[in-house]
């Protein structure tokens, strides 16, 4: 009898959030990690779990994901563009892959990414071709916002950002990149770190809009970082603006082999 072997595959893949509860998988909840298991489970024939880039919350879309997953196998492998085809043809419309290569088994696609980069999209004009933006149509200092967001490289403990009562061993992050651009009528906030709270760039994000209302200041946002409480904090922004955009390996590790 033919020797069973292990080979470990990554996934590359994008979705659009507004269906699902997220990424991770749930009891009686509609995630993208349960519909992408499914899915490959069947294809392959057997049961397949994935280990994400991390997780996205209830309603927010992925530009750029990965993931990883191991095949127990005889001699089955699996070739990467016409698997990914197939499995396109299979998954929803809300969810697709990319690309699916063969890596070693020591690598993974949680501990091996070296930052995420979330973006966050507002639009201050109405607009019908803008349904993954949120629609806030109030003058905001983009200036006073962004001397805040400055201030967030200057700390690593994010505690008044986070969801309450979650299962994160730290609320430390390392930011790396946290600022707002103008393009016409639409505001874009982008943020990096080598990792992310639940609902943490959300909340930063309403944090910030308070003091482009000039209903605080960069010293009151500075304050509340320190203060180390959600309660001080401002209100979460809706998920539907809120993008995954990429997630940062070293480049060895996204190459086919």
């Amino acid at each position: 009898m033919p020797k069973k072997y292990r080979v470990r595959y990554f996934i590359h893949l994008a979705y659009n959030g507004t269906a699902y509860h997220g990424w991770q998988r749930q009891n009686n909840a509609h995630t993208v990690q349960a519909e992408l298991e499914k899915c490959l489970s069947l294809k392959l024939g057997e049961t397949i779990s994935i280990i994400g880039c991390g997780r996205t919350d209830t309603g927010v879309h992925a530009r750029n994901f990965y993931a990883h997953f191991d095949l127990e196998t005889y001699n089955q492998t699996i070739e990467s563009m016409s698997f990914a085809n197939q499995l396109n043809r299979f998954l929803p419309p809300d969810i697709v892959v990319y690309r699916i290569w063969e890596v070693s088994e020591k690598l993974h696609a949680r501990f091996d990414a070296l930052s995420r980069i979330y973006r966050y999209y507002l639009h201050t004009e109405k607009a019908v071709f803008e349904p993954h933006s949120y629609y806030f149509p109030q003058k905001l200092d983009l200036q006073q916002m962004n001397k805040a967001a400055n201030l967030l490289l200057n700390h690593t403990d994010f505690t008044s950002f986070s969801k309450l009562h979650t299962q994160a061993r730290t609320n430390n992050c390392q930011i790396t990149y946290a600022h707002w651009t103008s393009h016409q009528n639409q505001l874009i906030f982008e943020i990096r770190a080598d990792r992310f709270l639940r609902n943490m760039v959300r909340a930063i994000v309403g944090s910030l809009i308070e003091v482009g209302l000039h209903k605080g200041s960069p010293h009151d946002f500075e304050q509340l970082i320190l203060a180390k409480n959600r309660n001080a904090a401002g209100y979460s922004v809706p998920a539907h603006a809120l993008f995954l955009e990429d997630v940062i390996y070293p480049p060895e590790l996204l190459q086919t082999h």
